[in-house]
This record gives structure tokens, C-alpha cells and sequence, in this order.
């Protein structure tokens, strides 16, 4: 087993249950529909759970699928980078106190409680930066754990004894 890996994902695990349940409830309490924003970032969390489900079992089993799990791994760490920026460029830096703020924000407005979504999205945000890290931490493992398994089983190096 590959215990940093393994570690790594819980970590993924814990991260996206607090991601999802910060968007899944600014989604719960709309009232007037949601923005692509909110519904890419509820996108990029579905999507980190699959990928983190896959490199779990990949793990555990040590099934040998490198390309395959480099190449979710690089979409779970796009999908997150640009769900981080989205949302931190859509609502800016302001205080959810300011009324005028979250009541004028694409993002905030829509809720009966705009404070209280704008704090969710804000801490949203923070997370998605935290999954962001910890994907890249993953697909830097993978990567290493792969080299001589991506190269279709080419020998490197000089004879072996038998050869001699």
C-alpha cells in the first residue's frame, strides 16, 4: 500500500466534505436560481469525489492504471484551480457585513440570509485552494510512483548478469 497517497486522499475525503456541503447548501437556500459559478464549483467537487474515490481503490488494490490516474488527477487539479478563482474573483474582497455589498454581489444575492451565503462561499473558496494543493500533492505521487510503470515495461540500464 501507498500510505502518503492514502493519506493524502482521507485528506481529499475531508477537504470535500466540507466543500460540498458549503455549496450544496448556498444551493440549498437559493431562491432565485444559482449562477455558473456556484453550479461550476458544485461540478468540480462532484468531480474531485470521483476522482478521489478512484485513487482510493487504485491504492488499496495497487491496480497499476498511471496514465489513467495522472490524467483525472491533472482534471481534478484544473477543475479546482479554476473553481478557486472563479469564486475569488466573482465576490472580490469584502465583508459579508456589508449589506450594500452582498445585496449588489452575483453570487451573494439570492438568498434570504446574503451574509451567511457570502460567508459559506468565501470559506468554499478557501477550501477549494486547500483541494487545489492537495491534488497536486497527488498527482506529484502518482507521477514518482509511475515513472517505471508509464514506459511500457522498457528496461533501462546495462545487462544484467544472465545477459553477460
Amino acid at each position: 500500500m501507498q500510505i502518503p497517497l492514502i493519506a493524502l486522499r482521507g485528506l481529499q475525503v475531508v477537504l470535500l466534505i466540507i466543500v460540498t456541503a458549503l455549496v450544496g447548501n448556498v444551493i440549498a437556500e437559493a431562491f432565485a436560481g444559482n449562477p455558473g459559478a456556484v453550479n461550476y464549483a458544485i461540478f468540480a467537487a462532484v468531480w474531485s469525489w470521483i476522482v478521489v474515490i478512484i485513487g482510493i481503490v487504485a491504492a488499496v488494490r495497487e491496480v497499476a492504471l498511471p496514465i489513467a490516474l495522472l490524467a483525472i488527477d491533472g482534471l481534478a487539479l484544473l477543475f479546482n484551480f479554476i473553481a478557486g478563482v472563479v469564486l475569488a474573483a466573482k465576490l472580490g474582497v469584502h465583508s459579508c457585513g456589508n449589506k450594500s455589498y452582498v445585496t449588489s454581489n452575483s453570487l451573494t444575492n439570492g438568498s434570504h440570509n446574503p451574509s451567511k451565503r457570502c460567508h459559506e462561499l468565501q470559506a468554499a473558496t478557501a477550501f477549494f485552494w486547500f483541494l487545489f494543493i492537495t491534488f497536486a500533492a497527488t498527482l506529484a505521487l502518482t507521477a514518482l510512483n509511475s515513472r517505471g510503470s508509464v514506459g511500457g515495461g522498457i528496461r533501462r540500464g546495462g545487462p544484467s548478469m544472465s545477459q553477460v
